[in-house]
Protein backbone atom coordinates (compact mmCIF):
# COMPACT_ATOMS: atom_id res chain seq x y z
CA UNK A 1 0.00 0.00 0.00
CA UNK A 2 0.77 3.48 -0.47
CA UNK A 3 3.00 4.55 2.60
CA UNK A 4 0.75 7.74 3.03
CA UNK A 5 -2.83 6.72 2.31
CA UNK A 6 -3.31 5.72 5.73
CA UNK A 7 -2.58 8.78 7.29
CA UNK A 8 -4.77 10.34 4.18
CA UNK A 9 -7.50 8.29 4.87
CA UNK A 10 -7.41 8.76 8.64
CA UNK A 11 -7.26 12.40 8.55
CA UNK A 12 -10.06 12.62 5.82
CA UNK A 13 -12.09 10.70 8.11
CA UNK A 14 -11.44 12.84 11.26
CA UNK A 15 -12.34 15.69 9.46
CA UNK A 16 -15.62 14.52 7.99
CA UNK A 17 -16.68 13.52 11.42
CA UNK A 18 -15.26 16.26 12.74
CA UNK A 19 -16.79 18.91 10.25
CA UNK A 20 -20.07 16.76 9.40
CA UNK A 21 -21.24 14.26 12.01
CA UNK A 22 -20.32 15.52 15.27
CA UNK A 23 -21.92 19.47 14.68
CA UNK A 24 -25.43 17.35 13.93
CA UNK A 25 -25.22 14.97 17.10
CA UNK A 26 -28.17 16.31 19.20
CA UNK A 27 -28.74 18.75 17.05
CA UNK A 28 -31.08 17.14 13.96
CA UNK A 29 -34.37 18.46 13.21
CA UNK A 30 -36.99 16.15 12.53
CA UNK A 31 -36.98 16.81 9.54
CA UNK A 32 -33.23 15.66 8.86
CA UNK A 33 -34.50 12.15 10.08
CA UNK A 34 -36.11 9.75 7.79
CA UNK A 35 -36.91 6.19 8.26
CA UNK A 36 -35.41 3.54 5.14
CA UNK A 37 -37.42 1.18 6.50
CA UNK A 38 -38.98 -0.17 9.24
CA UNK A 39 -36.46 0.69 12.09
CA UNK A 40 -33.67 1.61 9.77
CA UNK A 41 -33.02 5.17 9.97
CA UNK A 42 -30.91 7.72 8.04
CA UNK A 43 -30.43 11.22 8.66
CA UNK A 44 -28.74 14.32 7.12
CA UNK A 45 -25.38 13.16 9.00
CA UNK A 46 -25.27 10.02 7.18
CA UNK A 47 -26.00 11.67 3.18
CA UNK A 48 -23.56 14.31 4.19
CA UNK A 49 -20.98 12.38 5.27
CA UNK A 50 -20.84 9.97 2.57
CA UNK A 51 -21.11 12.17 0.42
CA UNK A 52 -17.51 14.10 1.57
CA UNK A 53 -16.24 10.53 2.28
CA UNK A 54 -17.06 9.70 -1.57
CA UNK A 55 -14.98 12.41 -2.65
CA UNK A 56 -12.24 12.72 -0.73
CA UNK A 57 -11.50 8.70 -0.96
CA UNK A 58 -12.19 8.48 -5.03
CA UNK A 59 -9.83 11.71 -4.85
CA UNK A 60 -6.69 10.17 -2.59
CA UNK A 61 -6.90 6.35 -5.11
CA UNK A 62 -7.70 7.82 -8.46
CA UNK A 63 -9.44 5.08 -10.49
CA UNK A 64 -11.21 3.71 -7.13
CA UNK A 65 -15.07 2.70 -6.65
CA UNK A 66 -17.08 3.19 -3.24
CA UNK A 67 -19.44 1.10 -2.04
CA UNK A 68 -21.59 3.12 0.49
CA UNK A 69 -24.57 2.62 2.32
CA UNK A 70 -26.38 5.12 0.96
CA UNK A 71 -25.78 4.96 -1.86
CA UNK A 72 -26.65 1.17 -1.67
CA UNK A 73 -30.17 2.31 -0.24
CA UNK A 74 -30.79 4.68 -3.53
CA UNK A 75 -29.53 2.02 -6.44
CA UNK A 76 -29.19 -1.51 -4.95
CA UNK A 77 -26.95 -2.15 -8.35
CA UNK A 78 -24.27 -0.70 -6.42
CA UNK A 79 -23.72 -3.77 -3.83
CA UNK A 80 -22.45 -6.05 -6.44
CA UNK A 81 -19.12 -3.80 -6.99
CA UNK A 82 -18.26 -5.34 -3.50
CA UNK A 83 -17.13 -8.62 -5.72
CA UNK A 84 -15.28 -6.22 -7.96
CA UNK A 85 -11.00 -6.25 -8.63
CA UNK A 86 -9.16 -3.45 -8.61
CA UNK A 87 -10.05 -0.61 -5.70
CA UNK A 88 -12.97 -0.79 -3.43
CA UNK A 89 -13.81 1.70 -1.02
CA UNK A 90 -16.50 0.38 1.13
CA UNK A 91 -18.00 3.33 3.51
CA UNK A 92 -20.51 3.09 6.70
CA UNK A 93 -20.79 7.22 6.85
CA UNK A 94 -22.32 6.77 10.29
CA UNK A 95 -22.40 3.29 12.44
CA UNK A 96 -24.96 3.33 14.98
CA UNK A 97 -27.71 5.97 13.37
CA UNK A 98 -30.32 5.20 15.42
CA UNK A 99 -28.04 5.79 18.64
CA UNK A 100 -26.54 9.10 16.68
CA UNK A 101 -30.45 10.39 15.89
CA UNK A 102 -31.25 9.61 19.52
CA UNK A 103 -28.51 11.47 21.07
CA UNK A 104 -26.67 8.84 22.23
CA UNK A 105 -23.33 6.81 22.21
CA UNK A 106 -21.93 4.47 20.25
CA UNK A 107 -21.62 5.71 16.71
CA UNK A 108 -18.49 5.22 14.45
CA UNK A 109 -17.97 6.89 11.13
CA UNK A 110 -16.52 3.34 8.97
CA UNK A 111 -14.39 2.62 5.81
CA UNK A 112 -12.33 -0.26 4.25
CA UNK A 113 -10.43 -0.21 1.50
CA UNK A 114 -10.50 -3.86 -0.97
CA UNK A 115 -8.25 -4.85 -3.32
CA UNK A 116 -9.22 -7.23 -5.82
CA UNK A 117 -11.73 -8.22 -3.30
CA UNK A 118 -9.83 -8.80 -0.36
CA UNK A 119 -9.20 -5.98 2.89
CA UNK A 120 -6.53 -4.43 2.84
CA UNK A 121 -7.40 -1.85 5.49
CA UNK A 122 -9.78 -0.34 7.59
CA UNK A 123 -10.61 2.20 9.69
CA UNK A 124 -12.90 2.84 12.26
CA UNK A 125 -13.45 6.35 14.34
CA UNK A 126 -15.10 6.79 17.75
CA UNK A 127 -16.61 10.06 16.65
CA UNK A 128 -17.15 11.05 20.44
CA UNK A 129 -14.15 9.92 21.83
CA UNK A 130 -12.21 10.55 18.65
CA UNK A 131 -10.25 6.92 18.85
CA UNK A 132 -9.11 6.16 15.74
CA UNK A 133 -9.07 2.07 14.74
CA UNK A 134 -6.96 1.22 11.99
CA UNK A 135 -5.76 -1.85 10.28
CA UNK A 136 -3.47 -2.52 7.30
CA UNK A 137 -3.58 -6.45 5.83
CA UNK A 138 -0.27 -8.20 7.06
CA UNK A 139 0.73 -5.12 9.22
CA UNK A 140 -1.44 -5.41 12.54
CA UNK A 141 -4.08 -3.13 14.71
CA UNK A 142 -3.47 -0.31 15.71
CA UNK A 143 -5.60 2.45 18.51
CA UNK A 144 -4.21 5.54 17.64
CA UNK A 145 -0.96 4.60 16.42
CA UNK A 146 -0.65 2.07 19.30
CA UNK A 147 -0.05 -1.86 18.28
CA UNK A 148 -2.91 -3.78 19.57
CA UNK A 149 -3.67 -8.06 20.65
CA UNK A 150 -6.73 -9.49 21.88
CA UNK A 151 -6.56 -11.19 24.27
CA UNK A 152 -4.70 -15.19 23.38
CA UNK A 153 -6.11 -17.21 26.80
CA UNK A 154 -9.92 -18.43 27.16
CA UNK A 155 -11.07 -17.99 30.62
CA UNK A 156 -13.71 -20.44 30.61
CA UNK A 157 -17.27 -19.38 29.35
CA UNK A 158 -18.76 -18.77 32.56
CA UNK A 159 -15.89 -16.00 32.68
CA UNK A 160 -16.95 -14.94 29.10
CA UNK A 161 -18.64 -11.58 28.20
CA UNK A 162 -19.83 -9.99 24.88
CA UNK A 163 -22.97 -9.30 23.14
CA UNK A 164 -25.21 -11.51 21.13
CA UNK A 165 -27.72 -8.72 17.99
CA UNK A 166 -30.73 -10.35 18.13
CA UNK A 167 -32.90 -8.20 16.64
CA UNK A 168 -32.29 -9.73 13.26
CA UNK A 169 -31.93 -13.32 14.56
CA UNK A 170 -34.90 -15.78 13.52
CA UNK A 171 -37.47 -16.18 16.24
CA UNK A 172 -36.56 -20.01 17.10
CA UNK A 173 -32.54 -19.12 16.90
CA UNK A 174 -33.19 -16.46 19.38
CA UNK A 175 -35.19 -18.12 22.00
CA UNK A 176 -32.48 -20.97 21.38
CA UNK A 177 -29.55 -18.49 22.36
CA UNK A 178 -30.92 -16.77 24.70
CA UNK A 179 -32.02 -19.78 26.87
CA UNK A 180 -28.26 -21.12 26.52
CA UNK A 181 -26.77 -17.59 27.19
CA UNK A 182 -26.87 -18.78 31.21
CA UNK A 183 -23.79 -20.96 30.44
CA UNK A 184 -22.14 -17.85 29.41
CA UNK A 185 -20.94 -15.07 32.32
CA UNK A 186 -22.15 -11.55 30.94
CA UNK A 187 -24.51 -11.91 27.53
CA UNK A 188 -26.26 -8.51 26.21
CA UNK A 189 -28.21 -7.35 23.32
CA UNK A 190 -25.24 -4.92 22.31
CA UNK A 191 -24.53 -1.63 21.45
CA UNK A 192 -26.28 -1.14 18.24
CA UNK A 193 -23.41 -0.22 16.96
CA UNK A 194 -20.67 -2.59 14.80
CA UNK A 195 -18.04 -0.13 15.15
CA UNK A 196 -18.43 0.37 18.60
CA UNK A 197 -18.27 -4.22 19.26
CA UNK A 198 -15.52 -4.90 16.74
CA UNK A 199 -12.80 -2.42 18.79
CA UNK A 200 -14.63 -3.59 22.10
CA UNK A 201 -13.28 -7.51 21.40
CA UNK A 202 -9.88 -5.99 20.31
CA UNK A 203 -9.48 -3.99 23.69
CA UNK A 204 -10.87 -7.29 25.96
CA UNK A 205 -13.58 -4.87 27.02
CA UNK A 206 -15.49 -8.24 25.62
CA UNK A 207 -15.01 -11.20 24.53
CA UNK A 208 -17.36 -11.96 21.71
CA UNK A 209 -19.97 -10.43 19.59
CA UNK A 210 -22.48 -12.04 17.40
CA UNK A 211 -24.77 -10.96 14.52
CA UNK A 212 -27.19 -12.08 12.45
CA UNK A 213 -27.46 -9.67 9.43
CA UNK A 214 -24.43 -9.24 7.30
CA UNK A 215 -23.73 -6.03 5.68
CA UNK A 216 -20.48 -5.45 3.94
CA UNK A 217 -20.34 -2.31 5.25
CA UNK A 218 -21.26 -3.04 9.06
CA UNK A 219 -18.50 -5.82 9.32
CA UNK A 220 -15.49 -5.91 6.62
CA UNK A 221 -13.90 -2.86 8.40
CA UNK A 222 -13.96 -4.53 11.72
CA UNK A 223 -13.81 -8.10 10.69
CA UNK A 224 -10.15 -7.14 9.75
CA UNK A 225 -8.89 -5.15 12.78
CA UNK A 226 -10.22 -8.15 14.70
CA UNK A 227 -8.00 -10.76 12.36
CA UNK A 228 -4.75 -8.81 12.22
CA UNK A 229 -5.24 -8.39 16.29
CA UNK A 230 -5.20 -12.35 16.19
CA UNK A 231 -8.97 -12.49 16.89
CA UNK A 232 -11.47 -15.32 15.05
CA UNK A 233 -14.21 -13.99 12.39
CA UNK A 234 -16.25 -16.88 10.98
CA UNK A 235 -19.85 -17.36 9.76
CA UNK A 236 -22.02 -19.66 12.73
CA UNK A 237 -21.09 -23.09 10.12
CA UNK A 238 -17.30 -22.45 10.67
CA UNK A 239 -16.83 -20.86 7.40
CA UNK A 240 -14.42 -17.99 6.44
CA UNK A 241 -16.10 -14.65 6.52
CA UNK A 242 -15.45 -13.15 3.04
CA UNK A 243 -16.25 -9.61 2.23
CA UNK A 244 -18.80 -10.31 -0.32
CA UNK A 245 -20.86 -12.55 1.61
CA UNK A 246 -24.70 -12.64 1.82
CA UNK A 247 -24.64 -15.05 4.13
CA UNK A 248 -26.24 -14.99 7.80
CA UNK A 249 -24.82 -15.15 10.85
CA UNK A 250 -21.40 -14.37 12.09
CA UNK A 251 -19.48 -14.57 15.61
CA UNK A 252 -16.71 -13.03 16.39
CA UNK A 253 -13.81 -13.29 19.11
CA UNK A 254 -11.19 -12.93 20.65
CA UNK A 255 -9.25 -16.07 19.81
CA UNK A 256 -10.11 -19.03 17.69
CA UNK A 257 -10.49 -20.94 21.84
CA UNK A 258 -13.16 -18.20 23.06
CA UNK A 259 -14.97 -18.84 19.67
CA UNK A 260 -15.16 -22.58 19.99
CA UNK A 261 -16.02 -22.43 23.54
CA UNK A 262 -18.74 -19.50 22.75
CA UNK A 263 -20.29 -21.19 19.30
CA UNK A 264 -20.58 -24.66 21.95
CA UNK A 265 -22.49 -22.81 24.29
CA UNK A 266 -24.66 -20.69 22.17
CA UNK A 267 -25.13 -22.51 18.72
CA UNK A 268 -24.38 -26.40 19.71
Amino acid sequence: MRDDLIDQVTTLVREVAQTIVLPRWRHLSDAEIHQKSPGDLVTIADQESEVALTAGLTALLPGSQVVGEEAVAADPSVLSHVGDGGAIWVVDPVDGTNNFAAGKTPFAVMVALLRDGEPAASWILDVVDDRMTVAEAGSGAFVDGLRVKARTDNPGAAALSGTVSRNYFPDDLRDRVEAAASGLGTVTGGHHCAGYEYPAVVSDEQQFATFWRILPWDHIPGSLIVTEAGGTVLHLDGSAYRPADSGRGLLVAANEDIWRTVHTTLFA
